[in-house]
């Protein structure tokens, strides 16, 4: 073909192949790619396992510390997950990780897990809220690399959240 040249037929690394297992753990199997607010609904859908996990017959020490566990886990899952998404998507903290939103939101509801409707949204909008202001050190373990600073700064978020929440649920009873 005249005038073609190699260049135009290269096709980006991300573009060209599929997400990986660690792509589809950081978008907590593909709720990031949801259209709008990805992080909310990551948040949101972090909130339905916590409910999910009230249901066991356990008493309320044994949840909190099972959804500690929870959070645990997927928090040493979604480190090596983000930094390969990161990897994936070519961009530092790309939007359609939302791992760091579901982590952060658990740490919110550690002290009253089985939370009624009301104290459900409070939690939710306390870390939203908190989670985009980034107070000290948020915004400061935002700048670590790779999944370290995508999930640190949601883990502090949510712990800043957690003391807000746990104040707040003292006037929702």
């Amino acid at each position: 073909m005249k005038g073609t040249t190699t260049e135009s037929l290269v096709i980006p690394a991300a573009a060209s192949k599929r997400p990986t297992f660690a792509v589809w753990i950081a978008t907590f199997g593909g709720l990031g790619y949801f259209p709008v607010a990805p992080g909310s609904v990551g948040a949101a859908a972090s909130i339905a396992a916590v409910v999910a996990l009230s249901r066991l017959p356990i008493t309320n020490g044994w949840l909190s510390v099972l959804v500690g566990v929870t959070a645990t886990v997927i928090f040493a899952a979604g480190v090596p997950a983000a930094t390969g998404a990161e990897s994936y998507f070519r961009r530092k903290d790309p939007g359609h990780v939302v791992i760091d939103e579901v982590v952060g939101q658990m740490v919110t509801l550690l002290a009253a897990p089985r939370a009624e409707w009301k104290g459900l949204l409070a939690a939710y909008l306390l870390f939203r809220a908190i989670d985009v202001i980034k107070p000290f050190p948020a915004r400061r373990l935002e700048h670590l690399k790779g999944g370290w600073g995508i999930l640190l700064d949601d883990v502090a978020a949510g712990l800043w959240s957690l003391a807000a929440f746990t104040l707040v649920a003292h006037w929702l009873k």
